[in-house]
């Protein structure tokens, strides 16, 4: 498991396509739109053998459906969520074997983003989806920030080597206000100096690694005295517990224009 590629989808979507032990065959990972993977998988010769899906959000699952008219593969998602496409419902601590590539994966049930959100960790990866981001989390549609500060603790805790697939390219954004919350961090200003020269060149700042995220996003460190103490700033009153802390910098997160 050397290799994934990608295919951009939308304004900022990223459409994993992992490669495993056979170079010519393929997992596609929250295909929103079923073009580009199409074309990628014939300008270089590519067969896929599944589809993974995180949550039903459409820009992750709209193109599963005209992928399976060309490709006969299972598609395996979120046993809590509705997707009509799914052959294969997932629910936390199950394995997806992929023989094809050499890999399986396990399951994490990770809410907040949506209800029902999973993601997939194994072969020293971790596709997550839209609950983290680098340097950021996903917005509280469906799930409380209890739900997604446990959720992410559970993707803090994996080895600092594993590489990060998030669903976006939110990257420069997301260092813009964790610079808000910790203007000194110099993990975070050096990540967002390659960030940028990255982007100049139209490349993805991603896969990230768990331990750069330990380092840099606002999300994973609530626990931080100088994150606590941000927080309490924004807010104008002391804040008890991570939760309380994870909480406002999620709101706060919302409303950031910087």
């Amino acid at each position: 498991m050397d290799e994934v590629l990608h295919a951009c989808a939308f304004e900022d979507n990223y459409i994993w396509l992992i490669r495993g032990k056979s170079p010519d065959r393929v997992a596609i990972v929250d295909p929103g739109d079923a073009n580009p993977v199409l074309a990628a998988l014939e300008k270089q010769h590519l067969k896929p053998v599944a589809i993974l899906c995180t949550h039903h959000h459409g820009d992750h699952v709209g193109g599963v459906a005209d992928i399976l008219k060309v490709y006969s593969i299972p598609v395996y998602g979120p046993g809590r969520e509705r997707i009509s496409t799914l052959t294969h419902r997932l629910r936390d601590g199950d394995r997806v074997t992929l023989p094809e590539l050499g890999a399986e994966f396990e399951v994490l049930e990770v809410p907040g983003h949506t209800a029902g959100h999973i993601a997939f960790s194994g072969a020293g990866m971790l596709f997550c989806g839209d609950t983290m981001f680098s340097a950021g989390c996903g917005r509280l549609f469906e799930g409380s920030a209890e739900q997604m500060h446990r959720s992410l603790s559970r993707f803090a805790a994996l080895p600092g080597d594993t590489r990060m697939y998030c669903g976006h390219e939110y990257t420069e954004a997301n260092l813009r206000f964790a610079l808000a919350v910790e203007p000194e961090n110099a993990d975070t200003l050096a990540y967002r100096d390659r960030a940028q020269a990255q982007r100049r060149q139209n490349l993805p700042t991603l896969p990230s690694t768990i331990g750069l995220e330990r380092r840099v996003n606002p999300f994973l460190r609530s626990g931080q005295p100088g994150v606590r103490q941000a927080a309490e700033k924004h807010v104008g009153r002391a804040l008890v517990s991570e939760v309380e802390v994870f909480a406002v910098l999620r709101r706060w997160k919302d409303g950031f224009r910087g």
